[in-house]
């Protein structure tokens, strides 16, 4: 059975990317062997991604979800029906406003791997609905002040264990379980 998993690098004050969608607070950081190591098990653990597709990031424009890294299929979340598309190895399919649909289909789709949800908007959907099993974040020292946030607007409280915490040359590295 699959684990479905918020998967990102935010802020310390929780953002995504800066509120014009950058993400250049993400680069040039000091990093250690270690950091690599943290998000290298994450990504081999993963078998199918959730996304949102909307008019500025879709497969069309170029904007592939871990940058096309990994060799997995993607649903991605869309108001419109649009066949599949499928780039460079992997199969991109639309699924129209039914979030759960679209977990379930990657949780099939992945077997006994992870499941990994990416964005705000998508992650606070599926906790919302009770679908997320754990959060992995990697958490950069930098504050933005404002921008995407990817808990803001949850508007419900969600209990947390901790399962693993480390640090090395400048990321933090967060995983929790969702307690139901």
């Amino acid at each position: 059975m699959a684990t479905v998993i918020v998967h990102a690098t935010v802020t310390l004050d929780g953002f995504l990317a800066d509120a014009d969608g950058g993400v250049d607070w993400m680069f040039g950081r000091p990093s250690a062997p270690e950091d690599d190591t943290v998000v290298e098990r994450v990504t081999s653990r993963i078998g199918a991604i959730v996304g949102g597709a909307n008019r500025t990031q879709t497969i069309d424009d170029g904007e592939i979800p871990y940058g096309g890294m990994l060799r997995v299929p993607v649903f991605l979340m869309t108001h419109h029906p649009h066949e599949p598309i499928e780039r460079d190895g992997i199969t991109y399919t639309f699924v129209v406003d039914d979030i759960a649909e679209a977990v379930e289909r990657a949780s099939q789709a992945a077997g006994d791997g992870w499941v990994s949800l990416l964005g705000g908007s998508i992650s606070r959907q599926c906790l919302r609905l009770g679908l997320v099993d754990e959060l992995h974040l990697d958490v950069a020292p930098v504050l933005l002040g404002d921008g995407i946030s990817l808990f803001a607007g949850l508007g419900q409280r969600i209990e947390l264990e901790r399962l693993e915490t480390s640090a090395f040359a400048s990321e933090a590295h967060l995983r929790y379980r969702v307690l139901r």
